[in-house]
């Protein structure tokens, strides 16, 4: 993962004044994807600026995103780069789905409850 693209897509993330911005290192979690970066707006309208925002100064240094989902609800919005994976989403959305917490939970930790 390039440590470029994390320094852009936050700082795209913290020009159009996102909140909470979290990065996750998932990369011994999982083989899909190695950083999650996790960001709220707080409306739609935001959600989806804030998305929009990170695609375009990304695209300015040369990175193209594999995928963008969810533009048009606008609840959660999924920016995918291959090894970086960017989630903005309403903050009752980024409650419900909690992917801080889910993203923590490693194979050990399932089998001692």
């Amino acid at each position: 993962m390039s440590e470029q693209l994390k320094t852009i897509v936050t700082d795209a993330l913290e020009d159009i004044k996102a909140k909470d911005i979290v990065s996750l290192d998932v990369s011994e979690l999982t083989d899909i994807t190695d950083t999650l970066i996790v960001a709220s707006g707080m409306s739609n309208r935001q959600v989806k600026a804030l998305a929009d925002n990170v695609v375009e100064e990304a695209k300015k240094q040369g990175f193209r995103p594999l995928g963008v989902e969810g533009t048009d609800a606008a609840e959660w919005v999924l920016v995918d780069y291959g090894d970086l994976v960017v989630h903005v989403m309403l903050p009752a959305t980024r409650a419900f789905y909690d992917l801080e917490k889910l993203w923590s939970i490693r194979p050990d930790d399932m089998q001692q409850g």
